[in-house]
């Protein structure tokens, strides 16, 4: 089998339970969207994905799980993420209010505040967030192979 190109990790949240349950969702079908901060790709001098990008999903051991296609890349602000962004992303939302109060739960988090190096970041309404929608190209076995 031929060697592929090294993708781009996508990460979803941090190490640990969470990302566990992000990834589990994702390789089911239930994730199909995410959203980050924009701050945060600014913070890290990291370019937005282009539409069309693959990228090889990250577990919590570090191992390459899957090929993600980005299909759309939307940065808006974060008092108009609608519902069905919320739905799409696999954490069993109802609502974009429950959808919200998670989000922001993690975002005001110990651990994200140390990755933004403010002990007191916060977001609001006018938080500007990357909204991004993918789809499962290959689910990878052990190591990085192909399963299929």
């Amino acid at each position: 089998m031929e060697p592929r190109e090294p993708l781009p990790p996508f990460l979803l949240a941090f190490p640990g339970p969470l990302r566990d349950r992000l990834v589990a969702a994702v390789l089911s079908g239930e994730k199909v969207s995410t959203s980050g901060l924009l701050a945060e790709y600014e913070l890290e001098g990291e370019e937005l994905p282009p539409v069309g990008e693959r990228s090889a999903l990250i577990d919590s051991e570090g191992r390459e799980v899957a090929v993600l296609e980005m299909t759309e890349v939307r940065v808006l602000p974060l008092g108009e993420v609608g519902l069905q962004h919320a739905l799409d992303e696999g954490e069993g939302y109802r609502s974009v209010a429950e959808w919200r109060a998670g989000h922001e739960a993690f975002w005001h988090g110990e651990e994200m505040r140390e990755a933004m190096g403010d002990p007191s970041f916060t977001v609001d309404d006018g938080t500007m967030i990357v909204a991004e929608r993918f789809r499962v190209v290959e689910v990878l076995g052990p190591g990085g192979a192909s399963s299929g």
